[in-house]
């Protein structure tokens, strides 16, 4: 048992050693600063659900540095959205505006909700048609009767 709490202390150890330090993209605070501020109003076109700036994929690294190249070019953030709009579409915006080609980004999961709870009720009514039948008639219990003695001779 010691030996295996050993190996494993070891294995953890390796992987803290093998671990990189973070270091900041930018020399200057103040324009890593205003880099995050942009990438906060950027989706992630990879994970989609982020801004660039909590994610880790390559390509939100590239934008990072897309964002950084085009501040130290001396661009403002508007431009720089502006720019990013025209090569990736409104959907790169975290808060893409309201406008008809935006419309089913925003109202879409609303009415998929609506039809999830069409269906819902629906179905839940069906099923409690099918579980209030109505109980068989004099003819029918006969006719259940017969047919369940013809099984058992």
């Amino acid at each position: 048992m010691h030996k295996l709490l050993i190996a494993l202390a070891c294995a953890l150890a390796a992987l803290f050693a093998a671990a990189q330090q973070a270091r900041p993209m930018a020399e200057d605070p103040a324009l890593e600063e205003r880099v995050l501020a942009i990438a906060n109003e950027l989706r992630c076109l990879v994970c989609q659900n982020e801004t660039i700036a909590a994610s880790r994929a390559d390509l939100a690294t590239d934008l990072k540095n897309q964002i950084r190249e085009q501040l130290r070019a001396g661009k403002g953030e508007r431009e720089i959205l502006d720019y990013m709009v025209q090569r990736y579409g409104d959907f790169v915006l975290y808060k893409p505006p309201v406008k008809p080609t935006t419309w089913l980004l925003w109202i879409g999961p609303f009415v998929l909700l609506l039809a999830m709870a069409a269906w819902l009720w629906r179905t839940l009514r069906r099923r409690r048609a099918l579980e209030v039948a109505a109980p068989l008639t004099e003819a029918e219990q006969q006719r259940a009767r017969a047919l369940l003695e013809r099984e058992r001779t």
